[in-house]
């Protein structure tokens, strides 16, 4: 069980403002938030580098709390200043050719499938997109009768930003180690209010961020890639702190995942989002999930009852992410009056996810993201303010 009244005493912005945007950016646990504070004021105080020396150890149990977190080794954990970096610091340092295909979703993220789009021009890739199955969720079967001999690459979100989708992961993690295929998670939404397993996934590569469900600071992410795949990434880049200067004319990457980490680095994001891996982990991961999740078909419930509104949120199983419209509304409109009462939700755009939301004739929906601080009665509270919209 979550002690609420506990995680909400500190977690003092929920006394001002009802904060239904956690797939945006969480609020912070005190703990984190003087957790960087503590950092800054060490910069102040005796100066960047004596600073970062005098939190060492925090620096290093980044990486055993985010193993733990995730079911990984502290060798596999980097930390990147986004998600996005993140997963480009692996997509961009793969072996593709010319005619190697990958494999994606209509749920992938606008930045990862401008990637793909990007590589595509550039190397010759071919993307396959998988169909959906009736929940709107990858179509596990087809997936596996899409692979030829040129396939390389299943490339995949587990969230999407534009509902509370949840994307069959573990299955899509063993038809890639049956035919031994690289399999790279976008985990941005789903670390932090989904006990994610990177053995039971089965994935290579998996990149999330530190401001969303995590609770930490923004201008913080991570990536975790597989022991035994890291040989196989060139890194797009390379600085003193991800590689050695050996020869004049030769260099070495250093073991482990750190080759995809930059030399400069917010040190006080770094430290905050330790802090906020060891808070959640403090709670549980699986109690958090409950929570989010029952919250969250909560919200669903209630809003699905009110006159004129409508719910689209597909999947099989789905989180915490709860997307709809009201008839005869705009939807920012919608945001900026809900704001108007210190309440906090956010809009999900067509050109976030164009592949979904424009199969779907949907342009936008207003999305409202739970986190497990919530409560029942900003549940009925969020219900009647749509209501009197």
């Amino acid at each position: 069980m979550i002690d609420i009244e506990k995680v909400r005493a500190e977690t003092p912005a929920c006394q001002q403002v009802l904060h239904f945007n956690n797939a945006g950016a969480s609020l912070m646990p005190r703990p984190v938030f003087e957790a960087v504070l503590n950092v800054l004021r060490l910069e102040n105080d005796v100066g960047g580098y004596e600073a970062e020396r005098l939190v060492s150890n925090d620096l290093q149990a980044f990486y055993t709390e985010f193993a733990a977190l995730l079911n990984a080794e502290p060798d596999e954990i980097a930390f990147v200043e986004n998600a996005t970096r993140a997963w480009d610091m692996a997509f961009y340092g793969l072996p593709l050719q010319a005619g190697d295909r990958v494999i994606t979703h209509g749920s992938e993220y606008t930045s990862n499938y401008l990637a793909l789009l990007q590589q595509a021009k550039r190397r010759g890739l071919k993307i396959d997109m998988v169909p959906s199955d009736a929940f709107g969720q990858i179509d596990v079967s087809a997936l596996e009768a899409m692979i030829t001999p040129r396939t390389r690459l299943i490339a995949i979100t587990h969230v999407p930003t534009q509902g509370g989708l949840v994307n069959p992961a573990a299955e899509v993690g063993k038809i890639a180690r049956k035919h031994g295929l690289i399999y790279l998670l976008d985990a941005c939404q789903s670390v932090g209010q989904i006990d994610v397993d990177v053995q039971a996934i089965g994935c290579d590569i998996l990149s999330g961020t530190g401001r969303k469900f995590l609770r930490g600071p923004r201008g913080t992410g991570f990536l975790y890639v597989r022991r035994n795949m890291l040989e196989t990434i060139d890194p797009p880049f390379v600085d003193l702190l991800s590689a050695t200067w050996v020869e004049p004319d030769d260099f070495q990457l250093v073991p482990g995942a750190k080759r995809f980490e930059n030399w400069e680095s917010y040190v006080a994001g770094r430290v905050g989002l330790m802090t906020a891996v060891r808070y959640a982990r403090g709670i549980g991961l699986p109690a958090i999930e409950q929570r989010v999740s029952a919250l969250a078909d909560s919200l669903r419930n209630e809003l699905a009852a009110i006159d004129g509104v409508s719910v689209h949120d597909l999947g099989r199983t789905r989180c915490g992410i709860v997307t709809f419209r009201k008839a005869d509304r705009d939807v920012s409109q919608i945001v900026e009056r809900l704001r108007a009462q210190q309440i906090n939700v956010s809009v999900s755009a067509s050109r976030s996810a164009r592949l979904d939301l424009g199969e779907r004739g949907l342009s936008s929906l207003v999305r409202a993201s739970v986190h497990y601080f919530n409560t029942d009665s900003e549940i009925d509270r969020f219900i009647d303010a749509v209501g009197k919209l």
